[in-house]
C-alpha cells in the first residue's frame, strides 16, 4: 500500500542513511556482534554527518528539525540491511527528548553540541533488580546535601551503560506515603564521578551489538546543576515521554517483520524442497500470503501513530495499542518465516534466526504486553 508518512526531505534523509549503513554498518555488523556494543568511532561518524542531531536547536549545532519521521527513517533503513543500531536508537528515540524537554540554558551549553557530535554518548537507567516495569517502586535514594545530592542505588537492563558518558538517573528524592508516584527526580550522572560503577555486561539472547549492563551508585555526589527539570517531578516526565518510547519499539518490530518477510520470499524461491522450488508449495504460498497481509496492516496502523505522534496528539493508551499489536504481530511473522526456511533457520549464519531472538525482546521491554493491556484496559473504563 502506499505511504504518506514522508516528505522529500525525509526520503533524502533515507538515501544517505542507507548508505552509510551499506558502507559502514553491514561490512562490520559481525565484528560489532561479536564485541557486544557498537564503537564509539560509529557515533561520531554519524554525528559528522549530522544524523544524531536533527532534533537539537541549531544554536548548538543541530538540525532544528524536531520530527520523529527521521527516526523512524534511520530504524527502517536498519532493519531493511538486516542489522539493529539498538544504542543508537535508544540515543535518540529514548534520552534525547529528557534533555531536549528538561535541559536549562547552562545544561544545553554543556551537554548539546557533544550530543550532536556523537562524542557524548548516553543513557537512561529506570529499571531496578526487582521492580521491572513499576516505576513507582524505584528504591535507588538521592538525598540533598547542599549544592549536590548523594546517591545510592543500583540499576539494570542498562542499554547504552556501557559506554555512555551522561546517564539519567531516576531516583527517589522524597516519599508521599499518598502517592507512590511522587517524589522522583532525574539526575545526569557524569562518568568519572565518584561512587559511580558499572556492573555485569549483562549477555542476552539476541540484539547482541547492544549492550546492556548493571549500574551501580554509591555515595555519587551529583551537582544540583546536573538535575533535570524540577525535583520530584520525574514520573510525570517519564509518563509524558512513554508514548515515543513505546512508538520505537513499534516502528522497529514493524521494520524487522518486514525484513523477516523479504528475506524468506528471497529464500523459498531458490530453496528446493523434495526437487521442486519451495515457493511453489500452496502451503509456503499461503503462509506469506497471510504474513505479508499482517505486516500491511500493522504498517497502517503504526503510520497513523506515527502522524499522531509527529502532531503532538498520540495518547498513551493508542501507544500502547500500537505497541502491543506490532510486537506482537513481529513474533508471528518470523516464527512463521523461520518455519518455512526448515533446519537451516535454527542456525544463527542465517539472518533469520537473528530476527527471531532479537524479536523477543520487543513484548517485553518499553512495558511488556500485559501492562499494555493494562493501560488499554484501563482506558476502556475496565
Amino acid at each position: 500500500m502506499r505511504r504518506d508518512v514522508f516528505s522529500a526531505a525525509h526520503e533524502d534523509f533515507r538515501e544517505l542513511v542507507r548508505d552509510v549503513v551499506a558502507e559502514e554498518v553491514v561490512p562490520r555488523y559481525a565484528e560489532w556482534e561479536k564485541a557486544g556494543r557498537l564503537p564509539r568511532s560509529f557515533f561520531e561518524r554519524l554525528g559528522a554527518l549530522g544524523m544524531l542531531g536533527m532534533a537539537v536547536p541549531e544554536e548548538y549545532g543541530g538540525g532544528g528539525r524536531p520530527d520523529y519521521r527521521y527516526n523512524v527513517v534511520l530504524q527502517e533503513e536498519a532493519a531493511r540491511a538486516l542489522v539493529t543500531l539498538g544504542t543508537v536508537r535508544t540515543q535518540l528515540d529514548v534520552v534525547l527528548p529528557y534533555f531536549l524537554a528538561h535541559a536549562d540554558r547552562g545544561q544545553r551549553a554543556r551537554w548539546f553540541p557533544g550530543l550532536v557530535s556523537g562524542t557524548l554518548l548516553t543513557a537512561v537507567a529506570m529499571t531496578e533488580p526487582g521492580t521491572g516495569s513499576d516505576l513507582a517502586g524505584i528504591r535507588t535514594t538521592a538525598v540533598r546535601d547542599a549544592d549536590a545530592y548523594v546517591l545510592n542505588g543500583a540499576k539494570t537492563f542498562i542499554t547504552g551503560g556501557l559506554l555512555a558518558d551522561l546517564v539519567i538517573v531516576v531516583a527517589r528524592t522524597s516519599r508521599d506515603p499518598g502517592d507512590r508516584r511522587a517524589g522522583l527526580t532525574l539526575l545526569v550522572v557524569e562518568d568519572g564521578m565518584a561512587g559511580f560503577t558499572r556492573g555485569r555486561v549483562l549477555d542476552k539472547m539476541g540484539i547482541r551489538t547492544q549492550d546492556t549492563v548493571e549500574l551501580a551508585f554509591d555515595g555519587v555526589r551529583v551537582p544540583v546543576a546536573n538535575r533535570l527539570g524540577e525535583e520530584g517531578r520525574a514520573f510525570s516526565y517519564l509518563s509524558h515521554n512513554l508514548p515515543q518510547e513505546r512508538m520505537t519499539v513499534a516502528v522497529g518490530s514493524v521494520a524487522q517483520a518486514r525484513a523477516a518477510l523479504d528475506t524468506t520470499v528471497a529464500y523459498v524461491k531458490e530453496r528446493e524442497v523434495l526437487g521442486t522450488p519451495g515457493a511453489s508449495s500452496q502451503n509456503t504460498k499461503f503462509e506469506l500470503a497471510a504474513v505479508a497481509a499482517e505486516v500491511e496492516a500493522a504498517q497502517a496502523v503504526l503510520d497513523r501513530a506515527v502522524l499522531e505522534l509527529v502532531d503532538g496528539r498520540l495518547s498513551g493508551a493508542d501507544a500502547a495499542k500500537v505497541k502491543l499489536f506490532c510486537s506482537e504481530t513481529q513474533a508471528r511473522t518470523v516464527d512463521r518465516c523461520l518455519q518455512l526456511f526448515g533446519g537451516y533457520g535454527y542456525l544463527p549464519e542465517h539472518p533469520i534466526a537473528r530476527l527471531y531472538a532479537d524479536a523477543r525482546v520487543t513484548r517485553i521491554y518499553a512495558g511488556t504486553s500485559e501492562v499494555m493491556k493494562v493501560i488499554i484496559a484501563k482506558s476502556l473504563g475496565l
